[in-house]
């Protein structure tokens, strides 16, 4: 599994996929300082995005590729790298809300020569019914550690800040607290 985007959301699909039993996972930022915390959430391998990223993921997965990459940052190059990162079959799944203005294009060609799944998701394409008390046995049970995605405490005053802690790709994900 490769995971696009270490916030939040990114975060949280690390441990997903640690929890479904990926024998290797990477996490992928631009930031190198996000590595301490993509490693505690699951990651096996982590690498700083950059124009290779597609080339360095296939070399740490015997040039195939990964099964599924999970992208959360909503820009169409991250979208793209996904796809290119995915081996042929696999399935690349956007969790990132991008804007109008990200196109993503493919040539018909690689559509059939890969054959790789690209999906978008929203809020995990869950059936609260179903998936609530799993990620609640998930917590109970110390597999998920919802914690370990919040990196800083803040009051209403203190979001300012944290959304340019968030632009400048520092954290997970800011608590509010009142």
């Amino acid at each position: 599994v490769a995971v696009f985007g270490a916030g939040g959301v990114g975060l949280a699909a690390l441990q997903a996929a640690r929890i479904a039993g990926a024998s290797r996972i990477v996490a992928v930022d631009v930031s190198p300082r996000k590595e301490e915390l993509a490693r505690r959430a699951g990651a096996t391998d982590y690498v700083v995005a950059s124009e290779n990223t597609a080339r360095e993921i296939r070399a740490l997965t015997d040039k195939q590729g990964v099964d599924v990459a999970i992208e959360c940052v909503g820009r169409a190059t991250t979208i793209r790298t996904a796809w290119e990162s995915t081996r042929r079959g696999g399935r690349t799944t956007v969790v990132g809300i991008g804007g109008k203005d990200q196109q993503v294009t493919f040539n018909a060609l690689e559509l059939f020569h890969w054959g790789r799944t690209l999906s978008g998701c929203v809020y995990g394409n869950s059936d609260p019914a179903r998936d609530l008390p799993v990620l609640a046995a998930h917590v109970r049970e110390g597999r998920l550690d919802l914690g370990a995605l919040v990196t800083e405490r803040i009051t209403l005053d203190g979001i300012p800040a944290a959304f340019d802690n968030m632009i400048a790709g520092r954290g997970g994900r800011a608590l509010v607290v009142f």
